[in-house]
C-alpha cells in the first residue's frame, strides 16, 4: 500500500461524509464514547500522527500535543481529513524504502502506515455512518488490501469489508466472535504477526 491507497480511502470517506454535513454530527455513535464529530476529528488526529511517526523514525515522538478541534463545522473537519490524508500520503511516498516509524503495535514501514491510515479512514467513516443511522461500504479492492496488509490472520473466505470490520472489533462473523483487544500487524509482512 502507498500514498495512492490513502488518497482512495480519503476520497471514499470524505465523499460519504460530505453528504451528511447537514445532519446532527453531535449524535453519539452506538457502542462508542464518541460522537460523529469526535470520531471524524480523531481520524484527522491519527493521520497527522502517522505522518510524524513515520517521518520521525522508530522512537516515539511525544514532544507535541496534537488534537483536531471536534467543535469545528463538519465541512471544515472534512477539509482537515483531506489535507492530513495528503500529508500522510506524501510522507509515505517520500521516505526512504524500508524506513520504519514508531507505532504501539510494532515499528511500521511505509506500507504499514499507509494501510493503518486507510484502516482509520474506512472503519471510522463506517462508525460515523452508524452514528447517523446510515450505511457506508468502501470498495472491495481497498478493503481487501487493508485486511491483507494489517490483519493477515483474518479469514480469507469472507467478504473483505466484513473481514475488515471483524478485524477491527466491530462485528462478529459466522463462527468467529467479535474481536476484543484486537491489534494490527503494522510491521512489514515478512515479520511474524502476533494474532
Amino acid at each position: 500500500m502507498d500514498g495512492t491507497s490513502i488518497g482512495q480511502a480519503i476520497r471514499s470517506g470524505t465523499a460519504f461524509l460530505a453528504g451528511t454535513v447537514d445532519m446532527d454530527w453531535d449524535r453519539p455513535i452506538p457502542e462508542m464514547t464518541w460522537s460523529v464529530r469526535e470520531v471524524v476529528a480523531h481520524v484527522g488526529d491519527t493521520l497527522l500522527w502517522y505522518a510524524t511517526d513515520l517521518a520521525g523514525g522508530p522512537r516515539e515522538l511525544s514532544t507535541m500535543d496534537l488534537r483536531v478541534r471536534p467543535t469545528e463545522d463538519p465541512a471544515r473537519l472534512i477539509d482537515t481529513l483531506t489535507v492530513f490524508g495528503s500529508v500522510l500520503a506524501h510522507v509515505v511516498d517520500g521516505v526512504t524504502p524500508g524506513q520504519r516509524g514508531f507505532h504501539p503495535d510494532g515499528a511500521a514501514d511505509s506500507t504499514g502506515f499507509a494501510a493503518m491510515g486507510c484502516d482509520e479512514i474506512l472503519v471510522h467513516t463506517a462508525d460515523a455512518a452508524r452514528g447517523l443511522g446510515l450505511d457506508y461500504e468502501p470498495s472491495e479492492v481497498l478493503s481487501r488490501a487493508v485486511v491483507r496488509r494489517l490483519f493477515p490472520w483474518a479469514p480469507p473466505d469472507e467478504d473483505p469489508w466484513a473481514s475488515l470490520l471483524w478485524a477491527n472489533g466491530r462485528i462478529a462473523l459466522p463462527g468467529r466472535p467479535r474481536q476484543v483487544g484486537w491489534h494490527r500487524h503494522s510491521a512489514p509482512l515478512g515479520e511474524s504477526p502476533a494474532p
